[in-house]
């Protein structure tokens, strides 16, 4: 008796097994499932041109406190897996110029829509269902190029002689209104290398919400070399003085929080004459309190750089500075209620 051989069909196969996979594929994606994620940070992106000033109402960043993500369910799964591992992390950069927000002005950020269109999310393959809150304001300010002057400072931000700098002007974009001078910061090494032959810097501005603004340029900078003449000194026991308008006299008392850093020794650089001087300053430190400051609401201590009090006439002459970094002051302004106050006689 004779088989007949039957040919396979592979076309037919292939087809079956191309449909068995689109009916799975689709199945899965038919299995879709939601989840939030808190806290995800949107950023000024660094590409920002130059000519160009953005933050989120004065921060270079915002936090959305909750998105809504929809998903299939295995891609969901893999993605809070990975969301629990660490590997990955949701953090967002908002570059104006592909944003349609380069104008200078207010502009509204419609942060789902900005989400739905980033690549991370794309790839991801993720709907944004709800973001809290849905919109941001982001500022714009156009700058302009501006000639700055060149200033020196130490790691402390204590003046540093300058003998030469050249170029004497920088360009650097700044706001129309912006005052002020450029800053180059020194280590301890680069003042007594550019004492002996000038060293190349860049110099930069701060503008008022911290961002950093370099000139296109690089300096050449040689200091004089009487910063040696500063020796490394100690004052011990400083004392406090505190400074306070009429308006406060009487109506508060300042009770600071952490006095034994207030008043610790004072590390400064100075000549011996200057030390001398600066010992018997009748304060060495000084807290200077605003009238503003008893309008702040906090259960916190406020907080305050203290004033180093060195004598005016070695300032000027560059024969003192201080040699650590300034301390702050975290005090109350507690209110003296009448009671307080002792009686007097008539």
């Amino acid at each position: 008796m004779k088989f007949k051989q039957q040919k396979i069909k592979y076309g037919k196969l292939a087809l079956v097994l191309f449909l068995t996979i689109l009916i799975w594929v689709w199945a899965d994606l038919a299995q879709t499932e939601s989840f939030s994620v808190s806290g995800v940070t949107v950023s000024i992106a660094k590409t920002t041109g130059p000519d160009l000033l953005v933050n989120f109402s004065g921060k270079q960043s915002v936090s959305i406190d909750k998105i809504i993500f929809r998903g299939p369910a295995s891609r969901v799964a893999d993605i809070k897996r990975r969301l629990n591992e660490g590997s990955l992390v949701f953090e967002f950069f908002l570059d104006v110029q592909q944003q349609a927000m380069a104008s200078a002005g207010e502009h509204i950020l419609d942060v789902a829509g900005f989400l739905k269109r980033s690549d991370q999310i794309k790839q991801l393959g993720l709907a944004v269902e709800l973001c809290e809150p849905d919109k941001v304001a982001v500022n714009v300010i156009s700058l302009e190029k501006k000639s700055f002057t060149v200033r020196c400072i130490d790691e402390y931000r204590n003046p540093v002689k300058i003998a030469t700098v050249e170029p004497a002007l920088v360009e650097i974009f700044a706001p129309a209104g912006y005052t002020g001078q450029a800053e180059v910061q020194l280590t301890t090494l680069e003042i007594k290398q550019s004492a002996a032959a000038a060293i190349t810097k860049t110099p930069c501005i701060e503008l008022a919400d911290g961002q950093i603004r370099r000139s296109s340029t690089t300096v050449e900078i040689a200091t004089l070399a009487q910063q040696e003449r500063l020796r490394a000194e100690t004052i011990q026991n400083a004392t406090l003085g505190l400074i306070l308008s009429s308006n406060l006299q009487g109506k508060y008392k300042v009770e600071v929080v952490n006095l034994d850093a207030v008043i610790s020794a004072v590390a400064i650089r100075s000549t011996a004459e200057a030390k001398r001087a600066y010992e018997n300053m009748r304060y060495q430190v000084i807290l200077e309190i605003d009238d503003n400051d008893k309008d702040v609401v906090s259960v916190e201590p406020l907080r305050k750089e203290l004033i180093y009090n060195f004598p005016a006439e070695y300032v000027r002459k560059d024969e003192i500075i201080l040699n650590q970094p300034p301390v702050v002051a975290r005090f109350r302004l507690v209110p003296i209620s009448q009671t307080d106050i002792p009686a007097t006689n008539h």
